[in-house]
């Protein structure tokens, strides 16, 4: 699924680097990344993601080498293949949970919005337990709601690849552990792969694999 062979990046005008001689993650592998603040995590995700680019190295996933794609081709890519799930949720104040949980077929016209997708969605918020908030608005919703609809939203064009940046950060011990688990049963339905940041030991316990920034060798996370 993903394989990261010799990737180095740095910010401009920055000391951060980060370098990963090596990275191979199996298709339906479920693997958190952990490590102290500022170590490389977020920006490791976001460079599976396509939406930063590497200094040099090869990043690839489903066989497609993304760093060797232009803007437009990664976008593409990343909408097709990849479900991204964000700790600030981002969804759209002025839409309701239904609208923002389809957001992304309004956005993309790689999406297609159809009546299927429209059921899969309905039943993707009642398997996560928001099917009664289909009418709400986000200011109207818990944290741990808000969370939901945007799982909902990254699972919906049921991407081979969910990439989850601190899912849990501003949840409570029960909500986080409602995500998790909401994550793992997702991703075993559709046999998708997950890889998730995350700053807690209690979470990242429960990943069959943990990849932590220290571990790279030398020229790695810093």
């Amino acid at each position: 699924m993903i394989a990261i062979s010799n990737l180095e990046f740095q910010f401009s005008h920055s000391d951060f680097r980060l370098g990963v001689p090596s990275l191979k993650i199996a298709k339906a592998e479920r693997v958190a990344i952990i490590g102290p603040s500022g170590s490389g995590k977020t920006t490791l995700l976001q460079l599976v993601a396509g939406i930063l680019s590497p200094a040099r190295g090869t990043i690839c996933v489903q066989n497609r080498e993304i760093n060797s794609l232009g803007d437009a081709a990664r976008r593409a890519f990343r909408v097709a293949q990849i479900g991204l799930v964000f700790q600030n949720f981002e969804l759209v104040s002025y839409l309701n949970v239904f609208e923002n949980i389809l957001l992304s077929y309004r956005l993309n016209p790689a999406l297609r919005l159809t009546p299927e997708v429209a059921r899969r969605a309905k039943q993707l918020a009642d398997e996560t337990g928001i099917a009664h908030r289909l009418r709400y608005f986000p200011h109207r919703l818990s944290q741990g709601e808000k969370q939901r609809v945007a799982i909902c939203r990254a699972l919906l064009p049921e991407p081979p690849l969910l990439l989850a940046d601190e899912p849990t950060g501003n949840l409570d011990p029960t909500a986080k552990q409602l995500v998790v688990d909401l994550l793992f049963q997702q991703v075993a339905r559709t046999g998708a792969t997950l890889l998730m940041v995350t700053h807690d030991p209690e979470i990242a316990a429960r990943f069959p694999r943990v990849i932590n920034c220290h571990d790279f060798a030398a020229g790695g996370a810093r």
